[in-house]
């Protein structure tokens, strides 16, 4: 009777171990999901923006989104953001771009990610000059019933 007990009790706690890993691992699954998602919507904003899609902002950021570029003088909201994108966009247009993912943490409906970039852009004057930039951004996005969107982000050219 002694080792039956003793055979139950072992196979009741490997199996009690064996479903909490279960368990355990359930979150950081969902976890690498969302920074996979997070990373995505990163990706296609500068995709789309070297596409030339001026609708991109009106997709991927908040009402309330408010970004602080190192090319400005103050945090700006969602429309100012879109003014200043359709200047650039009639005096230059990037031609390429490469992403350098450093880190996204997602807490709930939140996640915030580091990166650095290098990117070019081609002069729309008659010299058609191309200039290479490199830099970093940290942006900030939310969960919304229609996927990740930028609430902010800090950051620019290095140069």
């Amino acid at each position: 009777m002694k080792k039956s007990n003793a055979f139950n009790l072992i196979i009741t706690s490997v199996l009690l171990l064996a479903a909490g890993s279960v368990f355990a691992q359930a979150t950081p699954a969902n976890q690498v999901d969302d920074q996979a998602d997070v990373w995505a919507q990163i990706e296609a904003q500068w995709n789309a923006e070297e596409k030339g899609d001026n609708k991109w902002l009106d997709r991927a950021l908040t009402d309330d989104f408010s970004g602080w570029s190192k090319e400005s003088p103050a945090p700006r909201g969602k429309a100012s953001t879109k003014m200043w994108d359709r200047f650039n966009d009639e005096v230059s247009q990037m031609v390429a771009h490469e992403l350098y993912p450093l880190s996204i943490v997602v807490h709930d409906d939140v996640a915030i990610a580091h990166y650095m970039f290098t990117s070019a852009s081609k002069s729309k004057s008659k010299d058609g000059k191309i200039e290479t930039s490199n830099g970093r951004y940290t942006d900030i996005l939310v969960r919304t019933e229609n996927g990740w969107k930028f609430i902010a982000w800090s950051g620019g050219s290095d140069d």
